[in-house]
């Protein structure tokens, strides 16, 4: 097994005392089971941004600002320490963003540290205590697949009540842990208030959820709660316990569909080249 360079010195240091062995190759990092504080934990190391095949990425952090004025100058203007800045801001965002979602009770890995570019965090365990499976990989008993979109959609509501949306979300980034399903991967996550695609990214988010649950509970298909929920949104009347119908009357001004169609087919499209890389066979609709 090669070890990162970042991870080996995290060992160095005594931040981690042992990497066990890689768990999950994604398109923008590589999670290792590691040994930290002595208890099992992930290690999630990120990719340098020429390999990640992370698409659009100027649509995910608009509105992101950084503390210090001087690195928010440079990413601005573009300058290649403003480059550098950018990307160290990219890998910081998810502990920042995991931190602020656990305190709002939505169901993330518990994050524990943030060093040399590697976020550490609980392992998601199965009823077997085994690593969380994804939803993607797992079948889900259609008589199941009711309650588990509520709890999903609670998840997707308390993000949104704490002002984020997740943007990329799907069967890919949902672990099925022994206490029920745990969200994942969040460095494309935006600001509700602050990033002007948060409305589309969120329809698209709750899509993606009903498309993957829809293959064992149809009626899914045929609802909008990302219109609704973002609805409330606006109006400033959602909370946790806002009770949502999965039914949204649109305003009289003509909604533009095609943009959002077009990102709905290439999620789609990422989501077939994604399982076809990991031999995975083709979700049936």
């Amino acid at each position: 097994m090669i070890v990162p360079g970042c991870l080996t010195e995290l060992v160095e240091q005594g931040t981690i005392q042992q990497v066990v062995r890689p768990l999950l190759a994604g398109k923008e990092a590589q999670i290792y089971l590691v040994v930290a504080g002595g208890q099992e934990r992930v290690a999630k190391v990120y990719k340098d941004a020429r390999q990640r095949s992370f698409k659009h990425r100027a649509t995910y952090i608009e509105g992101r600002r950084v503390r210090n004025t001087r690195d928010q100058r440079a990413m601005e203007r573009g300058s290649r320490y403003g480059r550098d800045r950018q990307e160290a801001a990219w890998r910081a965002t998810e502990f920042e963003i995991i931190s602020r979602l656990q305190q709002a009770g939505v169901r993330v890995p518990a994050p524990y540290s943030f060093a040399e570019g590697v976020l550490i965090m609980e392992l998601i365990r199965d009823g077997s205590g085994n690593p969380a499976p994804r939803l993607a990989d797992v079948s889900v008993n259609p008589a199941e697949a009711p309650a588990l979109w509520n709890r999903l959609l609670r998840e997707v509501v308390r993000m949104l009540c704490a002002g984020v949306v997740h943007s990329d979300l799907s069967d890919f980034n949902v672990l099925m842990g022994e206490g029920g399903p745990v969200l994942i991967d969040f460095p494309q996550a935006v600001d509700a208030t602050a990033n002007l695609g948060a409305r589309r990214l969120l329809v698209r988010d709750v899509a993606n959820l009903a498309r993957s649950l829809g293959r064992f509970a149809p009626q899914l298909m045929r609802t909008q709660y990302g219109e609704e929920m973002w609805a409330h949104y606006e109006r400033n009347t959602l909370t946790v316990e806002t009770p949502l119908t999965g039914r949204f009357r649109p305003a009289r001004q003509r909604a533009d569909t095609a943009s959002l169609l077009e990102e709905i087919a290439a999620v789609e499209r990422e989501a077939r080249q994604r399982r076809e890389r990991l031999g995975l066979p083709p979700v049936r609709p």
